[in-house]
């Protein structure tokens, strides 16, 4: 493994509830399932199947934000919801994530309409039991290899630099908070994530795992809730394989620790 020459975790981002605003932080625990209190909360129908922006752009507009003991939700219009971190043994449902079925609890009747209120749409709010596992189906994946509510793995990472070569094609740049990355890094040219194979942030080791194809979500506008052509259009353009658009790296990690901001990056070539 190499030091990348000035290379450093510049942006570090959570998500609680999937598919709603994400939370800015300077540091954050992992666990066995990511970032602690990433997609840890997941929307579903009432079928069980996750919404996502996808379907419900307005989800763009439901900000969440951290207090010691629980995770406050606002939007537009709707008063603050309060929902405890620490959730206890509840009903149990089964809930559905790209063809995975897994257990959510239901969190309470007040969130279920909070949430059906703001989106118009009838849902119930689930959170991830710990005992409940749900592995991580990947090439790159070992025996036990997790991820919580997200797509398919526990981090998402694109650099500054990616991002900027993006911009100089669009006649509008875009924010980095389109794309919904976990691990945000300078200090290296664009897409350079492509070609690593490990990484270490800080004290913790990564797995450079698959490319992640891009969906409409990166078309909503994370501030209106909007809906347009870019940035998948321009990406098409030059960063498409096999029917797919790519942008950023998946990772899995191999061991718990803690990432900072401004933390140094070692990486291996692909």
């Amino acid at each position: 493994m190499r030091v990348a020459e000035n290379v450093i975790l510049s942006g570090l981002y959570v998500y609680p509830i999937k598919s709603c605003a994400g939370i800015s932080l300077q540091r954050s625990d992992l666990n066995a399932t990511g970032l602690r209190h990433d997609r840890r909360w997941m929307l579903v129908d009432e079928t069980g199947e996750f919404m996502s922006q996808r379907a419900h752009p307005r989800m763009a507009l439901i900000s969440t934000r951290l207090a010691p003991e629980h995770l406050i939700v606002g939007a537009p219009g709707m008063p603050e919801l309060e929902i405890p971190l620490q959730q206890g043994p509840g009903n149990l449902i089964d809930v559905r994530v790209f063809g995975d079925t897994n257990r959510g609890t239901l969190v309470d009747g007040e969130a279920d309409r909070w949430f059906s209120e703001f989106l118009e749409f009838p849902c119930r709010l689930v959170h991830k039991p710990d005992d409940d596992l749900r592995l991580i189906d990947s090439f790159y994946a070992e025996r036990g290899d997790q991820v919580g509510f997200a797509d398919g793995f526990a981090f998402l990472l694109i650099s500054e630099a990616s991002l900027e070569d993006l911009n100089g094609r669009l006649e509008d740049p875009l924010s980095m908070n389109r794309f919904r990355p976990n691990f945000v890094v300078s200090g290296c040219g664009p897409y350079a994530e492509d070609g690593w194979s490990r990484l270490r942030i800080g004290d913790v080791p990564f797995r450079v795992a698959e490319a992640c194809p891009r969906c409409a979500i990166t078309t909503v506008d994370q501030r209106t809730g909007a809906r347009g052509k870019e940035p998948l259009r321009t990406l098409a353009t030059y960063r498409k394989s096999d029917g797919e658009v790519f942008f950023g790296r998946n990772l899995i990690h191999d061991s718990l620790g803690t990432v900072r901001v401004g933390d140094p990056i070692e990486t291996t070539p692909r």
